[in-house]
């Protein structure tokens, strides 16, 4: 899904960012800027706080997406690069 993308630059998807110390996985979504090559660079979201919530990758993190799959869907996730 999102590695199809790869090549694309300039353009946003959405990707959701680990939350760390939820007791339980907890993901946030969030947008990425397409980087290319299979890399995305993760932004805030609105209100986001670093003394609110501690995220796996703040924004400004440079990653790689690996897809998930749920009862709901598959959804990407950000992972080191």
């Amino acid at each position: 899904m999102l590695e199809e993308m790869g090549s694309v630059t300039n353009s946003r998807v959405t990707i959701y960012v680990r939350l760390l110390d939820e007791g339980t996985d907890v993901y946030r979504p969030t947008t990425a800027l397409v980087l290319g090559n299979g890399l995305f660079r993760i932004e805030a979201t609105p209100g986001y706080s670093p003394k609110t919530e501690k995220w796996e990758f703040v924004p400004g993190s440079d990653v790689r997406a690996a897809i998930r799959r749920s009862e709901s869907g598959d959804y990407s996730i950000a992972v080191k690069p």
